[in-house]
């Protein structure tokens, strides 16, 4: 993928902070963004699967990223266009820009996102794509903005395996709404396409990524033997570090394999009760995480019943722009036995990350 180049929206946020978007919508609890949310997220999907069944084996022996490249733009695209139309006031923190696509060399890749849109019933001029990606070049914290990431899971993507498209309205710091679509999560009937989905304070969901699917209340499972419980960590090792996390694993008891697997489809893991810990450990010192790997996942496992914070058990900040700049790494669990988990990472903590 290419870098992301931001420029701040000072405007963006002086409007967004002086207008009650619930009082003049009559407290209607997120119901529009729910709605517009999910569609545009779903619309993404199909983009984006349309995408991955294109990679071929030669293609991956080349590990030839134009796929992900591809999908990752006309996703960001499909999804700040449906928010700028429906709530034109917010600002938009996502992963992609629109500047490399302009240099002539990428031409190719602007005509095939052009196809995609095209494809997904969206009509629009190279300009028109262009501002529909750059929607997404806020930087600034506000009082209430979205932030997008239109493929998390870059090798799961090219793999064919698991990846996300998450997004997540931040209303003064909290994440308030989340959509996280996983497109080859199945359902509990064994269909692929799972779009879960919560609003803070009511709870959580799941639904297959059929419009006429009904959601489903999704809750953490509760394993009261800590022993039992399994881990649900990153294919890459460069993500997490795996060996600090047997070393957790070995100090808490449990020795059950973990399940491996890429984005955030690993919160969705612990939300819908197929795994109870996620932990997202640093690799290196100083690493901070952008909030667009975790503002939807975060929201979704909270309102399953479960616990999210960093490594040192501090909620997640998210009032400082693109990072999580005052928390240091990411441990999700069910809840039940947070504290514990807690404990085994201080304890088993390297020293460089002290």
């Amino acid at each position: 993928m290419f870098g992301v180049n931001l420029e701040s929206s000072n405007l963006d946020c002086f409007m967004t902070e002086n207008i009650d978007h619930s009082e003049a919508r009559g407290f209607d609890m997120y119901e529009a963004e729910l709605a517009v949310g999910i569609d545009a997220v779903r619309q993404a999907m199909s983009v984006c699967e349309y995408v991955q069944a294109q990679v071929t084996p030669e293609a991956m022996e080349k590990r030839d990223k134009s796929p992900v490249t591809i999908a990752d733009f006309a996703s960001q695209a499909v999804i700040c266009r449906s928010l700028g139309l429906a709530f034109p006031a917010d600002p938009i923190v996502a992963e992609e820009d629109s500047a490399a696509l302009k240099e002539p060399e990428q031409k190719p890749f602007l005509d095939r996102i052009e196809q995609e849109l095209t494809r997904a019933g969206i009509q629009g001029t190279v300009n028109d794509i262009y501002r529909w990606i750059d929607q997404g070049n806020s930087q600034s914290y506000c009082n209430r903005f979205w932030t997008l990431d239109p493929i998390d899971g870059t090798k799961g993507f090219l793999r064919g395996e698991q990846y996300a498209v998450s997004l997540a309205l931040i209303v003064e710091g909290m994440p308030t709404v989340a959509v996280l679509g996983c497109p080859n999560l199945k359902t509990a009937d064994g269909q692929s396409g799972v779009i879960f989905s919560a609003v803070s304070g009511r709870g959580a969901s799941c639904q297959h990524t059929d419009e006429n699917g009904s959601p489903q209340p999704i809750r953490v499972r509760e394993t009261s033997d800590l022993t039992q419980s399994q881990f649900c960590e990153s294919v890459e090792s460069g993500h997490s570090k795996h060996d600090w996390s047997a070393q957790i694993a070995e100090t808490l008891g449990i020795v059950a394999d973990p399940v491996r697997m890429d984005s955030q489809a690993k919160y969705a893991a612990v939300a819908r009760g197929d795994a109870d810990i996620y932990l997202r450990l640093p690799t290196r010192p100083g690493y901070r995480e952008k909030i667009w790997d975790h503002a939807g996942g975060v929201l979704v496992v909270q309102e399953a019943g479960g616990t999210v914070t960093d490594i040192d058990g501090k909620p997640l900040d998210f009032t400082h722009g693109m990072e999580l700049a005052t928390n240091q790494g990411v441990v999700v669990t069910t809840g039940h036995h947070h504290e514990k988990v807690i404990a085994a990472i201080q304890q088993t903590k390297p020293k460089s990350n002290k």
